[in-house]
Parts: structure tokens; sequence; C-alpha cells
């Protein structure tokens, strides 16, 4: 329990609201866990997976309607419409809470709020955040376990601080007698509700993933973001890795990938090389601010993984393969018939049978996909055997480079380095990449995705670049470098140029001697390529000319992209930073002339 008045008079004032039958304070503990999970399975929520196989595991089905973001029903609610931006959707905050507080009113009749404390970072760490997450979801409450640090011990460290009040319902509250659903959720009816000004969280109608999940995108990212506009850091949705070479040299690094763009496989990546080594600090969001030293340290704040099952296998990333052998949330993959989880591209060949994400039999010989194309495991991040000690560092790892990249088929080669730091933010701002199913939309659909935080970031994204470029300002940076990476172009024929997952480490080797001051690059219209022979292609099978594509300058494709990112750039208006329409012009004037 505890003894912060704030909180305690929150979570009565929605009590009264919600009107659950019970109110349990969630400790964290396994039994808890493990109480959780007996009552999603005696639902029909979960079902167990055979335990020599999968030990201590389950399988979760959402309903149809609640298996991905939903952006369009995403609202950043601030008080100047102009602060949310266009690539927002906003509402007044006033207008939106009288919406919600009806939505929300007797919403938990039948069921229990549980109040989940929850710390974004190690417990008691300078640069954590507390969130409380009131969920009617039992599924959340054992998520979140796995997620975050969550239960008595962040209430202890909070005493009469202040934290982030996130509230959550499934939205279907259950009359007396009335039985209950397997996925409880209102799926025609969702809310997933940020109120910058005053940092609360309300999310109504989803129990899936980031919707529900508030401590992930909800508070890592979107109010963290404009947390740390505020305080003069960073709160991005990157990974963070930790790469050695074979003299035992170190140089951390983080990445920004739209989500299901490989950020997990790059950070849990068994390297090619021999003597390279790679270890995790994080898979998918880092909170980056200066040390006394100048430089950029990144924390990650999550315990755990919330990863897309499919293409994730032996090949694409053996590491997480390991991370997945027990203690396993899975949710919409497929079923075997000897009670293991199966989904696309986790091995070789098709099973003959399976009981597809939504629990109907399934043969190879049908179209449609047996698990969900954003099925997912949650697993805990002590689990994967090249996570790093420093993952629990509470003052955060230094970073010497930062990664953007998408999926590109074409025009974006596989690897090139910024100039300096308004460069890079220039680049970071132009990418675009083709949509994944994590996302809602047609998948394939190029779009922009800026730092890859479109969906996520709390703000207009223009006053975003704004703080980035005053990030490089500040006194006494030891900056980053900044690269845009691309492993996905493929040849005219529709073949993937560069094989990737393993091989990726060849791009961070030069990567990492660039930061070292010892790899050579040449000067091109977009930014510094690595030199001919600089990038350790032996014992690679990529054919000189498939080496000479992946490294080509598509003069005419960026040409393109300049005209479509001027366009993009309008809709900003004057909040748009010039410095960037600069780099805009200045990158389409040494087009033309190599044209």
């Amino acid at each position: 329990m505890t003894k912060n008045a704030k909180l305690e008079a929150w979570v009565k004032q929605v009590r009264a609201m919600c009107q659950p039958d019970r109110v349990r304070w969630c400790d964290g503990s396994q039994a808890e866990y493990d109480e959780m999970i007996h009552l999603m399975l005696r639902s029909g929520t979960a079902q167990p997976l055979d335990p020599r196989k999968r030990p201590n595991s389950y399988l979760v089905r959402s309903d149809p309607g609640d298996v991905a973001r939903v952006e369009d029903r995403t609202f950043i609610c601030s008080e100047d419409e102009q602060a949310a931006g266009p690539t927002n959707n906003w509402r007044d905050p006033a207008e939106m809470k009288v919406a919600l507080t009806k939505l929300f009113t007797g919403c938990m009749r039948g069921r229990t709020l549980y109040v989940i404390p929850f710390s974004m970072g190690p417990i008691g760490s300078p640069i954590a955040y507390t969130g409380v997450q009131l969920s009617d979801s039992p599924y959340v409450v054992a998520s979140m376990r796995i997620m975050t640090r969550m239960g008595q011990p962040v209430l202890d460290a909070l005493g009469d601080g202040d934290f982030v009040p996130c509230l959550h319902s499934v939205g279907m509250p259950l009359s007396p007698g009335k039985m209950d659903v397997a996925w409880p959720c209102n799926a025609d009816d969702k809310y997933i509700v940020h109120f910058p000004e005053t940092r609360e969280i309300w999310s109504f109608g989803s129990g899936y993933g980031g919707n529900a999940l508030l401590g992930k995108k909800c508070l890592a990212l979107r109010i963290a973001s404009v947390i740390a506009r505020d305080e003069g850091w960073l709160a991005e949705h990157m990974l963070i890795l930790k790469l050695t070479n074979p003299s035992g040299q170190v140089h951390y690094i983080c990445g920004a990938f739209p989500s299901a763009c490989g950020k997990t496989n790059l950070a849990m990546m068994r390297p090619a090389l021999p003597g390279w080594r790679v270890e995790t600090i994080g898979d998918d969001i880092a909170w980056m601010r200066f040390g006394d030293d100048g430089r950029l340290y990144a924390m990650n704040p999550e315990a755990g993984f919330f990863g897309v099952a499919p293409g994730t296998n032996e090949t694409s990333n053996p590491n997480a393969m390991a991370t997945l052998r027990e203690n396993v949330l899975f949710t919409n993959c497929a079923l075997t018939p000897d009670g293991d989880v199966w989904w696309e591209d986790m091995t070789n060949e098709l099973p003959e049978r399976l009981t597809d994400w939504r629990g109907q039999p399934w043969t190879r010989d049908l179209k449609a996909s047996a698990a969900h194309p954003n099925a997912r495991f949650t697993a805990s991040a002590s689990q994967c055997p090249v996570m790093s000690p420093e993952w629990q560092n509470p003052h955060g790892v230094p970073i010497s480079a930062i990664l953007f990249g998408g999926r590109r088929a074409t025009v974006v080669p596989l690897v090139q380095e910024a100039r300096d730091w308004k460069h890079g933010t220039f680049l970071g701002s132009i990418i675009g990449s083709e949509k994944t199913a994590a996302a809602a939309g047609k998948v394939g659909d190029l779009r922009r995705d800026p730092m890859a935080m479109l969906p996520f970031c709390g703000y207009n994204m223009a006053d975003y670049w704004s703080h980035w470029l005053r990030i490089g300002r500040h006194p006494g940076a030891q900056l980053p470098r900044i690269y845009l990476v691309n492993w996905f172009r493929k040849s005219a024929g529709g073949d993937f140029l560069w094989p990737g997952f393993g091989e990726n480490v060849r791009v961070l080797k030069w990567i990492f001697e660039r930061c070292e001051g010892t790899a050579k690059a040449v000067e091109t219209p977009i930014g510094r390529l690595p030199a001919e022979g600089e990038l350790e292609v032996t014992g690679l099978d990529v054919s000189r000319e498939n080496l000479a594509e992946l490294l080509h300058v598509d003069t005419e494709g960026w040409l393109a992209d300049v005209v479509a990112m001027r366009e993009y750039y309008e809709q900003f208006g004057d909040r748009m930073p010039p410095e960037l329409r600069v780099e805009l012009e200045a990158l389409g004037q040494r087009l033309s002339v190599c044209r």
C-alpha cells in the first residue's frame, strides 16, 4: 500500500467513477503473477503451452478487432491544437475529458480495479519515472510485471512524490450474472488519450499491447517526449546495443527503426564476424541525457521485450529464440498439435496443421496466415542470453553513434554518415518506411516516419525537430555520430541485395571504426559513404555488382524524395525549423549538379 495522499485520492476518485466490484493494490510478486495467469486460464483468455516445450508459458488470443495499435484513435490533447501538430490527432482536452468520463462511468462493473505501480527505469534511478496504471485487465497486470519494474517496491520508492497517472479499461462492464468473454474489449469505441500538460494517460476499449500497457509507448514515448523537451533530454523509439571489437574496445549505439523493421534483431544480433560481440541494453526505447562529460547517456526504461514474433527464427535472431524458451506470454500466435507456438518464418517448413490465432483449424494449403502478422511475445529482459549487465545501470551508457533506418526497397543506400548533428537531424526527419503489420494501414505503402517517432511523438513534430537541433547546441556537448542505414534494398528482380541479420555487423564495424577515427569515407551529395575497400566483405556472399548497387547514390530517386519532402515539410508551416529547409534545398542542389 501507500502513504501517497495524491495517489490514494486518485484511486478513490476513479473507483467512484468506474464502479468496480473491488480494488486490488498490486505488489508485483510471483504469487500475484501466478494468480493473474490462473484468472486468464479460467476465463479462457489464455491456455498453457506444453511445459516440456515451453515451461511456464502461455498463449493468449485477442479479439480480431483488437490486434494492433490504433493510431486513428490515439489522441494528443494539448491545450493548444498547434502544439499537437498535423501528424497527431487532437481534441480539446476539456471536451475529451467530458467524453471519456461518460465512457469510464460504470465501465468496471463486475470487474476488479487493479492498482499497478511501475517504474520506467531502475527503481530509484535519477533518470527513472514512476507511473501508476489503474486497469481492469489481469492480462495487463501480468504483462506489466514482465515489461516494467512493478509492485510494492515502486510505491516504497515513490513515497509522497509525483507520478504519471495512467487510467485504462477494456470498456466492457459485466452486469450481474453475465458471463465474461475470453478477450473483453470495446472493439468499436477505443480511445488512447494523452494530456501532455497534466502528464495524464486515459485508455479505453482496447486490451492489446501499447494500447493497454501504458508504460510502453504512452508513457515512455508520448508523455516522456514532452517531459524530455521541457527538461532538455531525449525520449526516443530506439534500441541500445553494446558493440565490442576483437581488441576489447567498446562503443554503445542507439538505433531508431519503425516497429517490425528489425530493431530487436539488431539489438540481439549474433555477429557473423569472428571476435565481434553484440550485447543488448534495450530493443525499443531509449532515454538519453547529457552526462557531466558532455556525452549523451542512454537508458532502457523497460524491463522486458514486447516483440513481433513473425519473422523471428534461429537465423534472424537466435538470441531472441533462446529468450523465448520459458516464462513467456505469447499473443495471437498459432498453436501446434503438440502444445507449442508457431508463427510464419519460425521454421523452414510449414507445419501440416495448426490451430490459428483465431482458434480455428489451419492447414498448409490455406492462404491465410496461421499467426497474426502482429503476433507478439512478452518476455523478461533478464532471460536474454546477451543482455549486458549495464542495462540496469541507473545512469545509462555513453552513446557513440545513432542509427536511423526503415524499410526502403530503393533509393536509400546500405549506410551513409551524416556530416554533423544538424545534417543527422535532417536525415532522421526524412525517413520513409514501408508499412508493416504493427500499425493500421496497408502493408507495403511508403509513409514518412521521422526518427521512427511518427506514432509516438507527444507534441508537434516540427517542434520535436527543433528540440533535436537545440540538443545539438548544448554547451560542451560531445555528440554521437549519426547514420542512415537500410538493410532492405532490393534488386530490380525484387531480391534483397544484403543478407542482413548477423551480417549487419559489417556495417556496424565500419561505424565503430569511424567513431575510432580509423575508417575512411567518401563525400557524396547525400552524405559520407564507405570508401572503396572499407566495408569488410571477406567471406560474404554478395557480388561486386550488388555491393556497388547497395552503395550507389540514386540521384533521380533522391531528387524525387526531395520533392516529396518539400511537400511533407509544408504541413508544419512556420513551426518548421528553417535549418532543415536549408538542408533539404542544399541536398537538392548537390544532387542536381550530379545529374
